[in-house]
């Protein structure tokens, strides 16, 4: 039998639940695969909009995967996978500057380019927030640096004005000075592909609620599993004692009414095609095991 593929999403979940054997005493059978290959800053080539929603669309090499659930959402309505609608995630995010940049306020950021992943959560969470502050044609958005760890290493070297940040790198630009002009922190969704055994879903997932319990517990412990998927440049200086538990599963339905309302946000701002995000309908994007 093949073993179930599962490929991190730069979060610590995955990790504690193979440190504690969670993954093993449900009898799942498995390995990662590392998707994004963050560890050395690639999966993209700069310049190019290539985002999470490019990832799903070419496929991931995995069976289960997340991203923002907006780019999750699309992705299972075009047929690339079934969003798993039992759970959740919520993860920290921002858009940062450097310390020394004029640049404090919000509404300062109008015309600003800022660094974002192409069809991925920055992108997405960035217009949310923002637009409370200025109007639409003021929101200047980069898609040509690369997704997370790419637009962190930009920044940090003073070559972009200002970038979305989450998770780990989240952290680490507040570790480093760097200064948080607007929280964006957003939800995320699961994506499962190439038809796995549903079983093993189920067992994955009871793992990560494991995992999700000793996280809240003692974050302290499991916070250096950052530099499982960080660029290792930065491995040295990275004090990962500082830093919070990031990503929160929360086991609650990813609801139609979610589902639609959050459809509906992406086709009124344009950020797909017309005509490319599928069917939009919940029943046949989505899945549920919690009665199966």
């Amino acid at each position: 039998m093949a073993k179930f593929v599962i490929a991190p999403h730069m979060r610590l979940h995955e990790w504690v639940a193979e440190e504690k054997g969670y993954f093993a005493a449900e009898g799942l059978e498995y390995e990662f695969h590392e998707a994004l290959q963050s560890k050395e800053a690639k999966g993209h080539q700069l310049g190019d909009k290539v985002g999470a929603y490019q990832t799903f669309e070419k496929g991931r090499g995995s069976d289960i995967g997340c991203a923002c659930h907006w780019t999750v959402n699309v992705s299972a309505s075009a047929g690339h996978g079934k969003l798993y609608a039992d759970a959740y995630s919520v993860s920290p995010a921002g858009v940062f500057v450097s310390a020394d940049s004029p640049i404090h306020e919000p509404s300062q950021l109008a015309g600003v380019p800022i660094s974002v992943g192409y069809q991925s959560g920055s992108h997405y969470s960035t217009i949310q927030a923002l637009e409370q502050y200025m109007k639409p044609a003021d929101i200047k958005l980069s898609f040509a640096d690369g997704m997370l760890f790419s637009r962190m290493e930009l920044l940090i070297d003073g070559k972009v004005p200002a970038a979305a940040l989450f998770s780990g790198p989240y952290y680490f630009l507040e570790q480093l000075g760097f200064r948080k002009i607007i929280d964006t922190t957003f939800m995320m969704a699961t994506l499962i592909q190439r038809d796995p055994d549903m079983e093993d879903v189920k067992k994955y997932f009871r793992g990560l609620r494991n995992a999700q319990r000793d996280i809240d517990l003692r974050p302290d412990l499991y916070t250096h599993y950052y530099k499982k998927e960080f660029p290792v440049r930065f491995h040295n200086i990275m004090d990962t004692r500082r830093w919070g538990p990031g990503e929160r599963i929360v086991f609650e339905p990813y609801s139609k009414d979610t589902f639609e309302q959050s459809f509906e946000w992406i086709a009124k701002h344009g950020i797909f095609p017309e005509g490319t995000m599928g069917s939009g309908k919940y029943e046949d994007a989505c899945v549920s095991l919690s009665s199966k």
